[in-house]
């Protein structure tokens, strides 16, 4: 997960106070260096941090708060500042049809973001069309078509035409089909003059609902005078901030919005197309002190899966029909959802279970071999995986064909069961029907069943 060492840090200090006998200097200045330095690392600003230390010694040092209620104190005046410094949440309200338009500088993976939204925003019922009026950057279109492709949506383009205001009037009739429209704008090293000028233009024809910044959590405190620039050339209503998951100054972009007053809508959290999600400061905190995140979980589940496919597995386990083939179409679902540390992440309580990297992606490698053995299986031997426990000669015919081994193929039979069952509960967790300690037991399951 992004800010691990924060994380650390966080959870590390509270521990310390919650089992202290006694909140004596020496605990509270070792608390806050270890604080100060992960936040620092994260390139959160540095007069925040000190603010922050400030405000956690002089808590600790007042002679008026005794024992207990100290500690409680404490490790509530930690949350609640590490909340502020991530800013307030604000959601992205949209009107029954709806418009956005996307702003950003070079390279910082806005057209990528506008296929993901629409992913994210057709798996809950809107209509959506991606418009491409990028015709500066080579290749902007072809790219916007591609991850539309992948995202399924209609991509409105015009590879040749360098006029942007004509590619809207080309589409103009077309697009009022559609209940949400997400605009691929221009960008440039920098907001110069004529991107100032550009996208002024495109603004007033366009009269978009929404205008949405999008920045790269790599450009750290740097965000804030970003955000600034481009609110005074076009007032922005929110931010999107990408590569959340590959950036040590995530802390700063996160804070830099937070002072300007530049709400974070979303968070790109993966390069897979459906890994973006609503930014929570609460729920994102809860996830840095290993409390999990069912929200952000579910959101992952209903953007990864396939719905229609889902529906057929459910109506098939309601008939006593899974079979192996059915496994093979969950173990897709599941590769789609991302790695399995994050999550893991994710679910309350297994998130401290600090399973080792090695050990997932071991996991993980496991789920490629099973879907090659299932590959090289005969239609007979998918729906009726009982006559392989029968014929050994059948298992070592699919090990040899698919490059795995025997014992392999007699692990992918003896977890059939457990991991059908476990079919049976995400399915209820697409549907949104599952609670915490249902997730925890499935967290038990995985833990304990699955041999790794």
């Amino acid at each position: 997960m992004v800010l691990d060492k924060l994380g650390s840090a966080l959870k590390g200090g509270i521990t310390k106070i919650s089992n202290a006998i006694f909140i004596d200097k020496k605990l509270i200045d070792g608390i806050v260096k270890d604080i100060q330095k992960s936040l620092i690392e994260a390139d959160v600003n540095i007069e925040l941090v000190f603010a922050l230390s400030q405000k956690i010694k002089k808590l600790a040092y007042d002679e008026t708060i005794k024992g207990i209620d100290k500690k409680e104190q404490l490790v509530k005046l930690i949350h609640d500042e590490i909340n502020l410094l991530l800013g307030e949440k604000k959601e992205l309200k949209l009107p029954k049809k709806a418009s956005i338009m996307f702003l950003g500088l070079y390279g910082v993976g806005k057209t990528t973001t506008i296929a993901k939204l629409g992913l994210y925003y057709s798996k809950r019922g809107r209509k959506v069309a991606l418009l491409g009026l990028d015709t500066q950057r080579p290749a902007a279109m072809d790219q916007l078509e591609q991850m539309a492709e992948k995202a399924k949506l209609p991509a409105f383009i015009d590879k040749k035409e360098k006029d942007p205001i004509k590619i809207i009037k080309q589409h103009e009739k077309e697009l009022k089909d559609y209940d949400l429209v997400l605009i691929d704008t221009a960008g440039r090293d920098g907001l110069n003059k004529e991107l100032i000028k550009e996208i002024e233009k495109l603004n007033k024809k366009l009269k978009p609902d929404f205008r949405i910044l999008v920045m790269s959590a790599d450009i750290g405190q740097t965000a804030k005078t970003q955000a600034d620039e481009f609110q005074k050339a076009l007032s922005i209503d929110g931010v999107i901030i990408t590569r959340m998951d590959g950036t040590s100054k995530a802390g700063g972009a996160l804070t830099a919005c937070a002072e300007t007053k530049a709400p974070v809508f979303f968070i790109g959290v993966g390069e897979q197309i459906h890994e973006i999600e609503t930014f929570n400061p609460e729920t994102f905190i809860q996830r840095l002190l290993g409390m999990g995140d069912l929200a952000s979980l579910l959101e992952h589940v209903k953007s990864a899966t396939d719905e229609k496919q889902q529906q057929r597995i459910e109506d098939r386990m309601k008939e006593g029909k899974f079979t192996l083939l059915d496994l093979y179409g969950q173990l897709e679902q599941m590769n789609k959802m991302g790695s399995m540390d994050k999550m893991l992440g994710m679910i309350p309580g297994m998130s401290a279970a600090k399973l080792p990297k090695d050990v997932l992606a071991k996991q993980e490698g496991k789920m490629k071999h099973w879907k090659n053995a299932i590959s090289s299986m005969t239609e007979e031997e998918i729906e009726n995986p009982e006559i392989l426990e029968k014929q050994t000669s059948r298992i070592k015919r699919i090990a040899h064909g698919s490059g795995t081994t025997t014992t392999e193929i007699r692990e992918l039979l003896k977890q059939y069961k457990m991991i059908k069952e476990m079919m049976g509960m995400q399915s209820g967790l697409a549907e949104g029907k599952i609670d915490q300690k249902m997730m925890q037991k499935m967290a038990r399951k995985m833990k304990g069943k699955v041999r790794i």
